[in-house]
């Protein structure tokens, strides 16, 4: 039996509109594995940072790297859209026939993306996302996982002067980035999915591998999934993991080390899960680590399978009700 057929009645068995307090938290270790910049808008932008506290018993205040919600989910989408594009499963938009597409404020309110996601539609249509995050913060403190470099830009003679006009490359700065094996500590629930949704979200996740800015040359970024919660509630937040992970791997006084194994990261998670668990209001069933291991070579075994996944998206899609 599949890990997802043994916990079978946390999923729901057909899309419905309605809450049903079906929650499915992802526990993740994103492991930064080259340079990366994670900013909230354009170049010369400085990261995102936070000052919060160290740990759950207060005390020191440190500045945590902070990836903003949006700018992981939006990562995960358009790795899902990637796929309903292959499968020709997006579908025109309602108001311009053109078809689906992210910021066109033209959804096709029919796709897994739309349906899963969410949309909101200047003409009044509106599908709240069913998976819901929150910023991701780095574990280390700022000053520990950051560092600036200066770009530049030459010309074809290999110099920072115009070979033209001979006036200096105005194309110089310095750019603040997160240093490779960075880790930052997120959880992204799903509520009220059937398994082949939940199967589209994970694999989202797991298939995600550029974040921030500059991602075609920067940015690579490993999810590892450390843990799993079943509840009929929302459970911690993220900060609360990464502070009570914080705690359990610092010697005393000193900070964690930098840079740290990422099995001892996902064994830390794990811990924390459990003493954190016991603070939530409402049922939860942890996934044991095996099992959490198991699900993924399920969802890796699966996507390379492609018969299987198209059968899966067309399942999908036909709940959401005729396409035509």
């Amino acid at each position: 039996m599949s890990i997802i057929e043994k916990y079978a009645d946390h999923f729901l068995p057909a899309y419905s509109n309605y809450p049903q307090g079906r929650y499915i938290s992802l526990l993740l270790v994103r492991r930064v594995e080259s340079e990366a910049i994670f900013r909230t808008e354009g170049s010369g932008e400085p990261l995102s940072k936070e000052f919060v506290h160290a740990g759950l018993d207060g005390g020191e205040v440190i500045q945590r790297v902070v990836i903003s919600k949006r700018k992981q989910t939006a990562v995960e989408r358009r790795t899902g859209r990637e796929l309903l594009r292959r499968h020709e499963m997006l579908f025109p938009g309602q108001r311009t026939g053109v078809l689906c597409a992210l910021n066109r404020n033209d959804p096709c309110e029919r796709c897994m993306d739309c349906m899963i996601y969410g949309y909101a539609a200047g003409g009044g249509g509106a599908q709240k996302s069913r998976v819901v995050t929150d910023d991701a913060f780095s574990l280390h403190d700022a000053a520990v996982v950051t560092a600036t470099k200066q770009f530049n830009a030459l010309f074809d003679t290999g110099t920072m002067r115009d070979p033209e006009t001979g006036k200096p490359s105005t194309s110089i700065g310095t750019d603040e980035y997160v240093k490779p094996e960075t880790l930052f500590l997120d959880i992204e629930t799903v509520r009220d999915v059937t398994s082949d949704e939940f199967l589209y979200v994970l694999g989202n996740v797991l298939r995600s591998t550029r974040y921030g800015a500059i991602s075609s040359r920067i940015g690579k970024v490993k999810n590892l999934l450390a843990g799993v919660v079943l509840s009929d509630c929302e459970i911690f937040s993220n900060l609360e993991l990464t502070q009570a992970v914080y705690d359990r791997l610092r010697n005393g006084s000193q900070e964690p080390d930098f840079p740290l194994r990422s099995d001892v990261a996902v064994e830390a998670v794990r811990a924390a899960t459990a003493e954190l668990a016991e603070r939530v209001v409402g049922r939860l069933t942890i996934l044991p680590a095996d099992e959490v291991a198991a699900l993924v070579d399920e969802v890796t075994a699966f996507y390379r399978d492609e018969e299987a996944v198209k059968a899966m998206l067309e399942r999908a899609t036909a709940m959401y009700g005729p396409q035509g």
